[in-house]
């Protein structure tokens, strides 16, 4: 996937509430590295915090965690809507989970850790035994290893008594930092903990609570060898480089048009999908809303214009973080034109495809027989589609399009919700017609026909081997092959 190019200055973002000290200080810490950044370089900071109760002991060994990771979803999608390019979170308890948070939103987390690892590795690479001073939490997590690699770092965290006695009681002690506490008797029990890490040989100590790091000035001046990391995941977001997140693809689908086509056409992205538990399905947004105004009433006579609608639902699924949009509807294609350059994310075209997937697959089919809305016929989407291609379209006579209609909008036909043998023999008729006429293939150009008859390359009309092709079956193979990893990459 290619690395979308952003405009300077980024919008970063910073999530407070937190731990209201540790947050206000890398607040404080990112103005100033923006303040002073170089004019390629600049970002615009903005800072978000909500209503939220944090534990006394929030970084105990078990402590729960459910409460600060709706909070961090909530403020992420908060700065999604403020268009923020990245989103700073200063909280090593809430790193634990950053790719369950990550995974449902479309701002990119910049990563403290890896941003401490990355600074080591940069401006001290000599130094391989590193003291830990985190949370019995994030400890327990194993946070820290996940991202020093056990061959060129050795990790060290405080004894067990002195984690308890002196960490944990420096930060979240009556008397410790949290509450505002940032000298006296906090420094000296965190001072006591480095010590205890530097008799275990560590070289440097690297602070894995955001409160520890509002004191490291302290701390230096009393020997510590200790970094400040709210300092430096200031300092990387003047670094960060827009590229793909860790969230799910997601595709969007504009249901009701009409409602029977969206179910069948959601049924056909789950059957084309390879998985082999529920995990492997695709991420889907349905906006369903069959009270779109009929797209043949607008094309053939003084209908409705639906196009407002069918924009408002794409903007909606895009507003949703879909990455891209389906419309399970031939004749809404007629407006997809008219909207597609006011969206960030692409339709994918049902029309092209199939077009597409005759090329590919039926090469020695030149003409195709087309079964559809008189609105999809009038609109001439298909016979543009068609146009760029080698093959040439013919549809039904004027008397089997009244029964293809009648199939679809009559009073006992599909879209009525009736499906039976006799709506498939009175089809069948129009088929009939068109491979009379030369038709080699047939498309079913309304997405309720395929409710009738189902995509078959070996279909039997009148002694004749006709395909018979479903755009819907077309459409959902090809999102299932956009999401597909692979196919991210390549795109």
């Amino acid at each position: 996937m290619q690395v979308q190019q952003i405009q300077r200055p980024l919008s970063i973002g910073v999530i407070g509430g937190l731990g209201a000290i540790g947050s206000a200080d890398l607040y404080a810490k990112m103005t100033k590295v923006a303040a002073k950044a170089a004019p390629h370089e600049r970002v615009k900071v903005q800072f978000g915090q909500q209503g939220f109760e944090d534990s006394e002991m929030a970084g105990a060994e078990n402590a729960q965690t459910n409460a600060r990771k709706l909070y961090v979803f909530d403020m992420l999608r908060e700065f999604e809507m403020r268009k923020s390019n990245a989103v700073l979170l200063p909280c090593f308890i809430s790193h634990t989970f950053l790719d369950e948070v990550q995974a449902e939103v479309s701002v990119p987390v910049i990563d403290m850790v890896a941003a401490i690892r990355d600074a080591l590795a940069q401006r001290l690479p000599k130094l391989h035994k590193v003291g830990i001073l985190t949370s019995s939490y994030v400890r327990k997590k194993a946070l820290f290893e996940k991202y020093f690699n056990a061959d060129d770092y050795q990790l060290l965290y405080p004894a067990a008594a002195t984690q308890h006695a002196c960490v944990m009681r420096a930060v979240y002690g009556t008397t410790g930092i949290k509450n505002g506490y940032l000298d006296g008797e906090s420094i000296d029990l965190l001072e006591r903990a480095c010590q205890d890490l530097i008799k275990q040989g560590a070289q440097v100590i690297v602070p894995g609570i955001t409160e520890i790091a509002t004191v490291v000035e302290a701390l230096r001046a009393r020997g510590i060898p200790i970094l400040d990391s709210n300092q430096i995941y200031a300092e990387s977001a003047l670094r960060f480089q827009p590229g793909p997140v860790g969230r799910a693809y997601k595709i969007g689908v504009v249901g009701g048009v009409g409602p029977a086509a969206t179910v069948d056409f959601i049924g056909k992205l789950i059957k084309n999908t390879p998985a082999t538990r529920d995990q492997d399905h695709i991420k889907l947004v349905v906006e369903h809303n069959p009270k779109i105004p009929d797209r043949t009433d607008n094309l053939i006579g003084d209908g409705a214009d639906p196009t407002v609608a069918i924009y408002a639902a794409c903007k909606r699924l895009e507003s949703d973080n879909a990455d891209l949009i389906a419309i399970p509807c031939n004749t809404a294609h007629a407006f997809v034109e008219r909207i597609q350059s006011y969206l960030s994310i692409p339709i994918v075209n049902m029309l092209s495809e199939t077009v597409s997937y005759i090329e590919q697959q039926h090469r020695n089919k030149t003409c195709i027989g087309l079964l559809a809305t008189s609105g999809t016929i009038a609109s001439g989407v298909y016979h543009q589609q068609v146009a760029r291609s080698k093959c040439t379209l013919i549809t039904p006579d004027e008397t089997h399009q009244a029964l293809v209609m009648d199939v679809i909008y009559g009073t006992e036909g599909v879209k009525a919700g009736i499906i039976n043998d006799a709506l498939r023999a009175r089809l069948l008729q129009a088929m009939e017609a068109l491979v009379e006429q030369g038709a080699e293939l047939i498309v079913l150009g309304c997405t309720e026909l395929p409710l009738l008859f189902a995509q078959n390359d070996l279909f039997q009309i009148g002694g004749k081997t006709v395909p018979l092709l479903d755009p819907t079956e077309i459409l959902a193979r090809k999102c299932v092959a956009l999401a597909s990893p692979g196919s991210r990459q390549a795109t």
